[in-house]
């Protein structure tokens, strides 16, 4: 077959090049250079997104003008990568807006005041609750006899020997790592014989896992911008892995305080935004390892070695690791096949699973580091869920509440100390920019807050990094809840999502295109940050809509299991990564979460991270969410006969039954 030279011109100045045979389309030719294009709806032409521009050569199979390229783009050379296959040597230019979300990995600051308080509360929880205990883990200082032609002890021998004494362990029961003893014998004679020892205890067992010189326990460093602390000696990870973001926190085992926080895009999203794509990916040859690769190798570990670089320590002094996903994103975290998953009767390969060691993951940590992972419920209701349910702690209300996680798949549990329930509804990825033209997830640039003049049609818009002089790229979650919900209250959409009003100003808002669809502007070109105009379709509505609509009938349904009505619902905690939290006003005006009065509704940010924080930071902790996990009972929705009627039902604004969502304007 004749293959041909594709080069990857990426907006920035970085080019990559890659041989491939024809017929392939530009969105595998980039897979295979390594480019990663964002392709939320997996190579279907659905979302636009992978759009690129041709410089030289020739594609086959591309559509035309279509909704997603206009005709004087067309004519620019822009085509879609997904839909366009190659034909001779090309090269291409890759805009910055086409790349996926891991290449614009930010490190996040400890100075949100919401998460510093959310993370106050969780420990405060956890203090009350008496969740301390003791990891088994410490820092023993030994100094060794130096050895001479009369006492030739090997280092090993020598430093058990004294670590036993120090400790009172038995020298039978202590072991030397191999990470360990791999630096004993140059680490003996350059700190003088005088080493600080990483040790960890179980029962009568005793494990070197690390050595340093004496001097090398952080003391003498000075304390980093963000912390009042030196940096940790012994450190853990709590790793939050979501369909759309990872998110990383680098905590102090002793102390339990955060050292460093780093978030980035899951590098699987090319692979499509949503579980189901991904795992048809899983099933071709190498696709699973292509997605373990993608999560693990191009987004965990690089995020380790930057928040690790940033407090100052090496990863090596990582001994604890909690991690916590949905089913499949665990699956594939681990390399298990997760082909069943989709397939009915939807069963996975594991929901409970021992702890693993850093070193059979390849994590990067220390390879002695403890692994655990937060325990599944249902084939669509994975660990995150389980350790939200935990930082919530809604497990120990006596009164039933409502935890909504707002991701790429919206998971819902409903209950308290008495029983819990949860579900998945297919909500897909809207809430994190997903199958919207203009989404993005909640990172600068992003519009995060809308309120629009009724009169005038004029957009104020809040947007993340403002203060640092960031202009608009695009809607995050809470950004689209707000301006569908004052697009719907100015009577500019109605309740189907469709344009209704035309802005007769000199500078319209309201727009209308060959195809007949209608959009909004939010921002005229000159006024982005990408120079092109940000613009909400009747496409995007739609597919929010849906969206919303999945997660009202998800509450409805799970209600009507166990005869609770609506107003029963005492706490309405909301997570997610959807930006700072929402407009709780809009989201109920357009019918996605229940007409309750707003002081119950709280936003709890990402209780998955939370959760896994809890689980690294606390043995008894991890015990608990472990058992929380087993006492929840799953609702497949799919095969309730009351569901489907209450989502078409839902997916109108609010909803065909109106006063379930009376507000006053």
């Amino acid at each position: 077959m004749v293959s041909f030279t594709v080069t990857f011109n990426i907006e920035g100045g970085e080019v990559r090049t890659v041989q491939i045979p024809g017929e392939t389309s530009l969105l595998e030719a980039a897979r295979k250079a390594d480019v990663a294009l964002d392709a939320p709806c997996g190579g279907n032409g659905t979302c636009g997104k992978c759009r690129v521009k041709i410089l030289s050569g020739g594609v086959v199979r591309d559509e035309g003008p279509s909704r997603h390229i206009r005709a004087a783009d067309y004519a620019q050379g822009f085509r879609l990568a997904c839909q366009s296959r190659v034909h001779s040597d090309l090269e291409i230019l890759v805009p910055a807006g086409a790349l996926a979300y891991q290449t614009r990995i930010k490190i996040a600051d400890l100075t949100v005041t919401r998460d510093r308080e959310i993370f106050a509360g969780l420990r405060k929880s956890l203090a009350e609750m008496e969740l301390g205990g003791d990891l088994g883990l410490s820092v023993v200082s030994a100094g060794l006899s130096a050895p001479d032609l009369g006492d030739a002890e090997a280092d090993r021998e020598r430093l058990i020997r004294q670590v036993a004494e120090l400790t009172g362990a038995a020298e039978g029961d202590i072991t030397v790592g191999l990470h360990a003893l791999r630096k004993l014998p140059a680490l003996l004679r350059e700190s003088n014989f005088t080493l600080d020892c990483v040790i960890r205890r179980r029962g009568e067992k005793l494990a070197i896992l690390n050595l340093y010189p004496a001097s090398h326990n952080g003391s003498s460093r000075a304390p980093l911008s963000f912390s009042d602390t030196p940096p940790p000696r012994l450190a853990g990870l709590a790793i939050d892995i979501g369909t759309t973001t990872v998110s990383i926190m680098l905590l102090d085992l002793e102390t339990g305080e955060m050292a460093a926080l780093g978030s980035a895009g899951n590098g699987q999203i090319r692979y499509g935004a949503d579980v189901i794509n991904r795992i048809i990916e899983s099933a071709r040859p190498g696709g699973l390892e292509r997605l373990r690769t993608a999560v693990t190798g191009e987004c965990i570990e690089p995020l380790i070695r930057r928040i690790c670089e940033r407090a100052g320590i090496s990863p090596d002094r990582i001994y604890r690791v909690a991690v916590a996903a949905n089913t499949t994103m665990t699956h594939f975290f681990l390399g298990v096949p997760g082909e069943h998953i989709r397939l009915e009767p939807y069963v996975p390969a594991f929901f409970h699973i021992d702890t693993l060691s850093g070193e059979s993951l390849g994590m990067g940590v220390h390879p002695g580091a403890e692994v655990l992972i937060a325990p599944g419920i249902g084939s669509y209701v994975g660990g995150d869920i389980t350790a939200g349910v935990f930082s919530s702690m809604i497990f120990r209300k006596a009164g039933p509440s409502l935890l909504i996680d707002l991701g790429t798949n919206g998971e819902l549990v409903f209950g308290g100390s008495d029983f819990l329930m949860a579900c998945a509804c297919s909500a897909g990825p809207a809430f994190e920019g997903g199958d919207i033209s203009c989404g993005m997830r909640a990172t600068d640039g992003a519009i995060e807050a809308v309120t629009v003049d009724p009169e005038t049609m004029i957009p104020a818009l809040s947007i993340v990094g403002a203060d640092q002089g960031w202009k608009a790229l695009g809607l995050c979650g809470s950004g689209l809840i707000d301006l569908i919900g004052e697009l719907f209250r100015c009577g500019i959409i109605n309740a189907k999502g469709k344009f209704i009003r035309e802005d007769p100003g000199p500078r319209p808002r309201v727009l209308h295109d060959e195809y007949g669809g209608g959009r909004y502007i939010a921002a005229f070109p000159g006024e982005s940050a990408s120079g092109a105009e940000i613009a909400l379709t009747e496409t995007d509505i739609d597919n929010f809509i849906r969206a919303k609509g999945a997660i009202f009938s998800a509450i409805k349904t799970m209600l009507a299991v166990v005869d609770y009505p609506v107003d029963a619902i005492e706490d309405v905690y909301v997570a997610g990564g959807i930006g700072s939290g929402i407009n709780m006003k809009n989201a109920i005006r357009i019918g996605m979460l229940p007409n309750l009065p707003l002081e119950r509704y709280h936003y709890i940010g990402n209780s998955s991270l939370m959760g896994a924080y809890a689980m690294a930071c606390s043995r008894e902790a991890a015990r608990l969410v472990n058992e929380t996990g087993r006492g929840i009972t799953y609702l497949e929705l799919s095969s309730h006969p009351g569901y489907m009627d209450e989502f078409v039902a839902a997916c109108f604004l609010p909803h065909t039954d109106s006063g379930l969502f009376v507000l006053s304007a």
